[in-house]
């Protein structure tokens, strides 16, 4: 089952911030929760149901409520007059929605907020779950960036993950979503899956090259308890994939990609120009706010992060009673947002400003540099930025730099 959400005090019933959060001038982001798959993919612990798991919440009616979500939030944030900069539809499967739920939603932010002129509208896809026509009509009603869960080109590998697409439709749903008139086009990658072998990784590469995307994203495979695939492995069943694999997976991500003519700039991502890279992630890593509508969705403004109740119906039956869908929050301290802006900056090609270490945190930082794990030419003006080998070293490097 999908992990538990964190503890944290009880949300008002209003879904009412502290004042203290309302203030300020940074970028406003939306996120929004869409829990619905066909299957279940044996390694995902999101919070997504399958038909047989959502009693009591019908699909057909969830645009609705998520609407009903989103005039929530202008209630709570008030007369702020930030205009929505991203919005990110993810999931779940977010079109297994008919395109005109997702635009619908889509337009009740722009009716709400408002977007900014060149706002980025971005929601994932299955690559069965689109065609064309399905395309076309979420062109049509303002999405401009889209992202593909490819995971791999080899069969084999796609039936561990569970994975129902067939080898060769990722790239078909590249070129019909430039068809379709989309400005930037993703693919999702998962490498370390247990029987991939490094032939099997090149090959998901160059297929997905060969689709000529802007943006590739490309995850090591971790395996969260508590689901299938962790279960298979505890029989048995399927090897575990080392962390020394994971590396050698990842440089040749690296060298493939570079070699392609793509730039990382966070430590899984990489895009062919900075009009690529996903503005909405960049939010997430750079400490700004975002609304997060949906079922088990998280928000984040101001310094307050909160998250709503998991089940679709137990959101659905919150907003129906004119109740915030809020299981509980947390009020950061400066020193919470600290450590955040080190895990999160330290992972971008920008890095993170010295100015935010501890002493120990620089000391560490020294011997960082002295090591190569960070690059020492951006040290010298102030940055931590991670070397290739500090990125496979990320954790480690962090966990050193935030004391």
């Amino acid at each position: 089952m999908p992990s538990a959400l964190p503890d944290g005090e009880p949300m008002p019933a209003d879904g009412a911030l502290p004042p203290t959060a309302l203030a300020g001038d940074r970028p406003l982001g939306f996120y929004v929760h869409v829990p619905y798959c066909a299957t279940r993919c044996g390694y995902c612990d999101f919070n997504t149901y399958t038909a047989s798991e959502v009693r009591g919440a019908s699909r057909d009616t969830y645009a609705d409520t998520l609407i009903e979500e989103v005039r929530l939030a202008r209630k709570v944030l008030g007369d702020d007059p930030r205009p929505v900069e991203t919005v990110f539809v993810g999931g779940g499967t977010p079109t297994l929605l008919p395109a005109a739920d997702l635009g619908r939603m889509l337009a009740a932010i722009r009716s709400e907020f408002g977007l900014a002129p060149d706002a980025e509208v971005t929601t994932e896809a299955n690559p069965e779950s689109v065609d064309p026509a399905y395309l076309t009509e979420l062109r049509a009603a303002g999405f401009n960036r889209i992202s593909f869960g490819m995971q791999s080109a080899r069969q084999h590998v796609l039936k561990i993950l569970d994975r129902t697409h067939t080898p060769g439709r990722p790239e078909a749903c590249v070129a019909e979503a430039h068809a379709a008139g989309f400005d930037h086009v993703n693919l999702d990658l998962i490498y370390g899956t247990p029987g991939e072998t490094d032939d099997d990784w090149r090959a998901s590469l160059d297929a997905a090259l060969s689709a000529a995307p802007d943006h590739v994203s490309a995850y090591a495979l971790i395996v969260e308890e508590g689901t299938q695939l962790a279960r298979r492995i505890r029989r048995g069943e399927v090897p575990m994939t080392d962390d020394d694999v994971h590396a050698d997976r990842y440089l040749i991500a690296e060298e493939a990609l570079s070699a392609a003519g793509f730039s990382w700039y966070e430590v899984s991502n990489w895009a062919t120009t900075e009009a690529a890279r996903c503005r909405h992630n960049e939010l997430y890593w750079t400490g700004a706010d975002w609304w997060g509508a949906g079922p088990g969705a998280h928000s984040h403004v101001g310094g307050v992060r909160w998250w709503n109740v998991k089940h679709p119906a137990a959101y659905g039956e919150a907003l129906a009673g004119g109740r915030s869908p809020g299981a509980g929050r947390e009020l950061l301290t400066d020193e919470d947002r600290r450590v955040e802006r080190i895990l999160l900056e330290l992972r971008l090609s920008d890095g993170c400003p010295l100015t935010l270490l501890h002493p120990a945190g620089k000391a560490a930082a020294d011997r960082a540099v002295r090591d190569g794990l960070l690059d020492p030419a951006p040290y010298e003006a102030g940055r931590a930025v991670l070397t290739l080998r500090g990125r496979l070293l990320a954790d480690a490097v962090v966990r050193d730099l935030v004391d």
